[in-house]
């Protein structure tokens, strides 16, 4: 189609997750794939021209992506304290896959508990609700969570729950989510 980026094809088969459903898949060496959103370390695609599936970003060898340094976060101090402020930063890097807008100014973070252990290492709990209910996404989020909570040095724990109240609605979104989307 006119305006539309070139597609590539796969340079080994990888293991993806489909959209919206969240089951898993196994693309193909060789099949064609076009890439519609890369944002927070995944990769969106439309995979074989019929299906819309997530890739981590350990496999974008397999997508021909030579991401070398850029792989490379910044990290925090071991003795550093953690804070609200800390975490949330880190859950700024958790994207949906079908909307260009991450899970904190998407609305989806109702909660951030941090304790601090006896050994001085970090345990943190997280409430986090989806966009809808019936989306199979959903843990696969909260798995991205909880890993970008884990890179922080001193976090030791970090739990991840899903909640569905109060239900959420688009008034939750951040100023900065709705420029995204084009609603302001």
């Amino acid at each position: 189609m006119k305006g539309e980026e070139p597609q590539s094809k796969l340079t080994r088969d990888v293991e993806a997750v489909l959209i919206p459903s969240g089951d898993k898949i196994q693309l193909e060496k060789d099949k064609p794939f076009h890439i519609t959103q890369s944002m927070g370390g995944s990769y969106t695609l439309i995979y074989d021209n019929r299906v819309l599936v997530r890739v981590d970003a350990k496999d974008c060898d397999a997508l021909g992506i030579d991401i070398g340094p850029a792989l490379q976060k910044e990290t925090l101090n071991q003795n550093e304290e953690i804070t609200e402020e800390v975490i949330y930063n880190r859950l700024k890097e958790v994207y949906d896959p079908e909307i260009p807008v991450n899970i904190v100014d998407l609305g989806l973070i109702y909660d951030c508990q941090i304790n601090r252990k006896e050994d001085g290492s970090y345990a943190v709990a997280v409430k986090m609700t989806l966009t809808a209910p019936g989306c199979g996404m959903g843990t696969i989020l909260a798995q991205d969570a909880q890993s970008r909570i884990l890179e922080i040095p001193s976090v030791s724990e970090a739990q991840v729950d899903l909640v569905w109240d109060p239900p959420w609605n688009p008034s939750m979104i951040s100023e900065e989510g709705k420029m995204i989307l084009g609603l302001v």
